[in-house]
């Protein structure tokens, strides 16, 4: 089923994430649910919160992008990152690099907006499963950014707070009428 994404403006955006205890019926619809409204709306990434969830609880997937290349190592093994996605993660971890890279980021709670974010160049992953089962990812590229904006979203982190002044400033407009239009329609 297809949820309603929220917007900027919405407080449950700010709203650190409660641990996943335990995975059951409900835990595997929102996951399956998330899926599906993350396809629907073209995205690569969807976080609890962004379908009104504190939890700690993400969806990726990355596997139709193909101009803004990934690696993954997944408990160890190379591997094909289109081959290993959706991924569903619950109460992740993450590990950054000290390098940092530029790469230009949207956001579905934040529609038609994009901007320069400074990102780690890779990064450290350990999260459970749907299944319970720990996994342990390295990524780079476009898949480290992707789960660095998604455990931010977990966090309350929104990525505008990682954007420049400048570029904050440039969408200020634009960011003050977003949040008008939902406290509006909440």
């Amino acid at each position: 089923m297809r949820l309603p994404i929220r917007k900027y403006g919405d407080p449950i955006l700010r709203a650190k994430g409660k641990r996943v205890e335990k995975v059951d019926e409900r835990i595997r619809s929102l996951a399956a649910d998330m899926l599906e409204t993350m396809h629907d709306a073209n995205g690569v990434g969807l976080a609890a919160q962004q379908v009104g969830h504190a939890l700690q609880l993400t969806v990726v997937d990355i596997s139709q992008v193909e101009d803004r290349p990934s690696t993954l190592t997944l408990d160890g093994e190379e591997t094909d990152p289109a081959g290993a996605m959706p991924m569903v993660l619950l109460n992740p971890k993450l590990s950054l690099a000290d390098e940092t890279v530029s790469g230009s980021e949207g956001c579905l709670s934040f529609p038609d907006l994009t901007a320069e974010i400074d990102r780690a160049v890779s990064v450290t992953l350990e999260a459970e499963t749907l299944e319970g089962k720990t996994v342990r990812l390295e990524a780079a590229g476009l898949l480290s950014r992707v789960l660095q904006h998604e455990a931010d979203h977990l966090n309350g982190i929104l990525f505008i707070d990682r954007m420049s002044s400048v570029a904050k400033a440039s969408h200020a407009s634009r960011l003050k009428r977003l949040q008008k239009e939902t406290v509006q329609q909440m």
